[in-house]
């Protein structure tokens, strides 16, 4: 099909605007962070109060970025970085010209919502791309929150002293509007959709219960840990992902695709996206505080905010340099190796920061090398991600594993609060983080990137290879069916796997549970297609796609079983009664014999297996042991003739 579009943009300006997109996403949760400690008297608020200024910024991603994402791949990609930007902009605004600390949390909540731009923004990539600049695209995309919180630090701190505070809104607001207007001129909609019903009992219960958990995590310093408030929300939270997770399973088109999310290299890459986060933020809040603590403490500098902000340009520059090279790593390596070659520098980075920190520029250093490795394991995520998960699919699953990535900051955060107010030390009347807590943080930071070392080491191989870094191919077309059984029934779970003639991958699709699947085509042309599910005869076809026709159905119509008859004395019995049982005991299934004997069990999953058959009239009972694998199984019970019992005569 001949693309109807007037015009395509050139990839860099698309890779421009979406790194610049990314960008602002990190502009938006830390322009604020260096104001936290004059708004309660800029506000008339507590301390605490003008915490939620962070707070509810998070909490909004966090429950943005999955229902954006899951849009985006139903409704289309850029509309949802439109509305998004439009939302963004609006929140900046109120937040500006509110004047009150209601309007502030009302404008930053809606702040949170930009979030979701660097998952639908890689799509995109994938979507729009050449294969050959796919990785240093996605290398720098991810960079990109480094990148923006190392910016924003100093920015804030800038716009504050010289300008006002409101400055920093209305400067959010001019640069979404901006970008607004970038997106709707160079990115073009993409054609990879999945059209269906929104799930809106999965996003509103997901959305409670990530609201419940990360404000628990947010707030339990504060709060206490063991307070009721903290308790009741963790509570709250497992409460409602119990019974999330049950109806994900259950829906026909699902917010999360949780058996797809189970696949070892998405579960893996997701873990160790956990872990990275983790150790990523602990960088950013530690060596900031360190350059600002008095130099009485000895480790500290005294620097100003503003000054500690600008000495975290070098890691975001470094995060700049090495987008590049990390792309290259990925093409020449894979994803996997790259993974484990980040976190191997983010643990020599921390090893380093415990033993180098009398002075400014190993500080300085040691937080770029952090970086560095930050940048590369972040730059592999997306790219093991859509290498895992269908074409279809790649805007939800990348808005998974941000969303995760949000919970390894929050999480982060809350351990860093309480390490450096356990262990302290007293100057004067002051009481300051000792240096012991930050080594502490350090540790547990290279812990981390270690512990995120071991989730990748169980990756696939083959997870990382073949479509390791997807690209976009002319007339790229979305191909939608159904899997059936021959009464016309959806089968499922069922996959549906594309792979060129010469056995290069293309694509693959779950089949939800009204049997629908949808596959993404690089063009016209002839393809091998091949459906299978549990208990059913594998069909292949070449599908020759004209690029118009774009619906192809599958009819499977050889279902595995177990089967075969009952005979008595070489006589077929009708009615007896057939069972199977697993090999350790347990009931399977139980049937009874047509007129000519026969019986049949739909095929159980590969193991041992018992069949015993009851010939009522005689009471005549056998058993036969079975190993099944993946094939139909003919099996006869056949018992001689039954004996007649003698009579015993009684004794008086």
């Amino acid at each position: 099909m001949i693309d109807s579009r007037p015009r395509r943009s050139s990839s860099s300006a698309i890779t421009t605007v979406l790194a610049l997109s990314g960008t602002v996403v990190a502009l938006m949760h830390t322009l604020v962070v260096p104001l936290l400690p004059d708004f309660p008297g800029i506000l008339g608020v507590t301390g605490d109060d003008a915490s939620w200024l962070v707070t509810a910024t998070l909490l909004a991603s966090a429950v943005a970025t999955p229902i954006v994402s899951r849009s985006a791949d139903m409704y289309g990609k850029r509309k949802m970085m439109v509305m998004c930007l439009a939302i963004m902009v609006a929140g900046s605004v109120l937040a500006a010209v509110g004047g009150s600390f209601v309007w502030l949390i009302i404008g930053r909540t809606l702040q949170g919502f930009a979030t979701a731009l660097i998952p639908v923004g890689i799509s995109i990539m994938r979507d729009e791309l050449p294969k050959e600049k796919m990785g240093s695209a996605v290398a720098l995309m991810s960079a990109t929150f480094g990148i923006g919180s190392a910016m924003g630090l100093p920015l804030a701190g800038v716009l504050y002293q010289n300008l006002g505070w409101a400055t920093i809104f209305w400067v959010c607001a001019a640069a979404g509007a901006l970008l607004l207007v970038a997106v709707v001129v160079v990115v073009p909609e993409s054609t990879i959709r999945t059209p269906g019903r929104f799930d809106y009992a999965g996003a509103l219960v997901l959305s409670a219960a990530l609201v419940a958990l990360l404000l628990a995590i947010s707030k339990g310093g504060s709060w206490g840990w063991g307070s009721e408030p903290v308790l009741l929300l963790f509570l709250a939270a497992a409460v409602l992902l119990a019974a999330w997770v049950p109806h994900e399973l259950r829906v026909s088109q699902p917010m999360v695709d949780l058996r797809t999310s189970a696949r070892r290299a998405v579960l893996m890459t997701n873990v160790a996206t956990l872990l990275i986060g983790f150790a990523m933020f602990a960088n950013m809040l530690l060596t900031t505080q360190q350059l600002q603590l008095p130099a009485s403490t000895g480790y500290g500098f005294g620097l100003s905010a503003i000054t500690a902000g600008l000495c975290m340009v070098p890691s975001g520059l470094a995060m700049v340099l090495f987008a590049p090279i990390s792309g290259q790593m990925i093409r020449v390596f894979g994803g996997k190796t790259a993974l484990l070659s980040g976190a191997t520098i983010m643990i020599a980075g921390y090893v380093g920061r415990v033993f180098f920190y009398d002075s400014i520029a190993s500080v300085v250093i040691g937080s770029a090398v952090v970086s560095v490795g930050t940048a590369i394991a972040y730059a592999s995520m997306p790219t093991l991600i859509m290498g895992a998960v269908p074409i279809t699919e790649t805007a939800s699953a990348n808005g998974l594993n941000s969303l995760v990535r949000s919970i390894g900051t929050s999480m982060s955060s809350a351990a860093v609060a309480a390490v450096l107010t356990s262990v302290t030390m007293t100057i004067g009347a002051q009481r300051l983080p000792a240096f012991d807590a930050f080594k502490d943080v350090f540790w547990m930071a290279a812990l981390a990137s270690a512990a995120s070392m071991l989730a990748a080491v169980f990756i696939p191989r083959s997870a990382t290879s073949g479509r390791d870094a997807p690209g976009v191919t002319a007339g790229e077309l979305v191909v939608r069916g159904r899997v059936l059984a021959p009464d016309r029934r959806p089968l499922t779970p069922a996959i549906v796997t594309v792979l060129q003639l010469s056995g290069e991958p293309v694509d693959w699709s779950r089949v939800d549970t009204e049997g629908n699947y949808s596959v993404a085509l690089p063009g016209s042309g002839k393809y091998l297609m091949v459906a299978n599910t549990a208990g059913w005869t594998p069909m292949a076809e070449v599908f020759e796609f004209d690029g118009l026709t774009l619906e192809h159905n599958f009819l499977l119509r050889d279902r595995l079983k177990i089967s075969g008859a009952v005979c008595v004395g070489g006589e077929a019995i009708a009615g007896a009664m057939v069972t199977l049982l697993q090999g350790t005991g347990g009931h399977v299934a139980t049937t009874r014999t047509d007129d000519d004997g026969a019986y049949a069990f739909p095929l159980p999953p590969a193991g041992r297996y018992l069949v015993t058959t009851l010939h009522p009239p005689t009471e005549q009972a056998m058993a036969l042991k079975l190993a099944v694998d993946n094939h139909s199984v003919t099996l006869n019970l056949v018992a001689p003739p039954a004996k007649k019992t003698p009579r015993i005569p009684r004794e008086f």
